[in-house]
């Protein structure tokens, strides 16, 4: 059985990403209150693999998770993009027009803003997690309330659906990345191609120094598919730059990250791994 560390209680997103990219293995959830402890919990046991988003297609960037990312060091062993599709929910034999109250994760309440907007008088309450706001009406008995979660997260906790793909925006989909300890690697990767990788490097504090960089991974053909900025704590007006790309040449990618080292003041590999597929909306 692969135990799974997530963000969140049993039904969230998270738990249904783990799910999906183990999908030929049994999986034990091990539910986490932040995202550092995902983290926490690989320590307290080595063989534990974490699951953690790191891009929505709405929301954008959770631009702390790169920085654990850097932290930790533990090496990326995949990705997986999940449609997001939220519900309302809340106790049996409630209705829609007996709701004065919902909850939900910041996040997910502004992904159903449109759907909010025709609920006019309701009380609108941030919740840390979809799935357990659902666990919360359901554990406390909270009639006239209702939680925006997944519809897993719905039947776990026994709730009634009263309407569902309250999303905004149909093409809600979030990124996340499978990590684990060094050796469990190969394991889960097993014989597929290696077609993606995720740095991040410093550069100097001088003109044109990302553009030198850029114009490297050009020359070998390697695709930029994804560049974050983040300010490097302590010195002001210097970055840090994440990346992800894209590549059908091994090598050429290898040899593309020897050619930078003369341009930048750090560079760490926060895993090669294989292009995740995006979901059929």
């Amino acid at each position: 059985m692969r135990k799974i560390a997530i963000q969140g209680g049993l039904g969230a997103y998270h738990g249904i990403a783990a799910e999906g990219f183990f999908a030929n293995e049994t999986v034990e959830i091990v539910p986490c209150a932040t995202f550092r402890d995902i983290f926490k919990a690989i320590e307290h046991d080595a063989n534990t693999v974490g699951i953690m988003a790191i891009e929505n297609t709405i929301a954008g960037s959770l631009l702390p998770n790169y920085d654990l990312l850097k932290t930790y060091r533990l090496p990326i062993a995949g990705e997986y993009k999940l449609r997001i599709s939220h519900c309302l929910a809340a106790l049996p034999n409630q209705n829609i027009h007996n709701i004065k109250e919902i909850q939900s994760h910041p996040i997910a309440l502004r992904q159903c803003e449109n759907f909010l907007s025709t609920l006019p008088n309701i009380r609108i309450i941030e919740h840390e997690d979809t799935a357990l706001a659902a666990r919360d009406i359901a554990q406390m008995n909270l009639t006239n309330t209702a939680a925006i979660c997944s519809q897993r997260a719905a039947e776990l906790y026994g709730l009634q659906v009263l309407a569902k793909a309250i999303e905004t925006n149909k093409h809600n989909f979030t990124r996340f990345l499978v990590f684990a300890n060094e050796w469990i690697i190969d394991e889960i990767q097993k014989d597929e191609v290696i077609n993606k990788a995720s740095v991040v490097f410093t550069l100097p504090h001088s003109e044109g120094s990302l553009s030198k960089v850029l114009s490297v991974f050009s020359f070998y053909d390697i695709n930029l598919t994804k560049i974050q900025s983040l300010p490097i704590i302590g010195r002001e007006w210097e970055y840090q730059f994440y990346v992800d790309f894209k590549f059908s040449d091994y090598e050429r990618y290898k040899q593309s990250l020897s050619a930078i080292i003369p341009l930048i003041s750090e560079l760490h590999t926060l895993g090669e791994y294989p292009e995740g597929k995006t979901p059929k909306d």
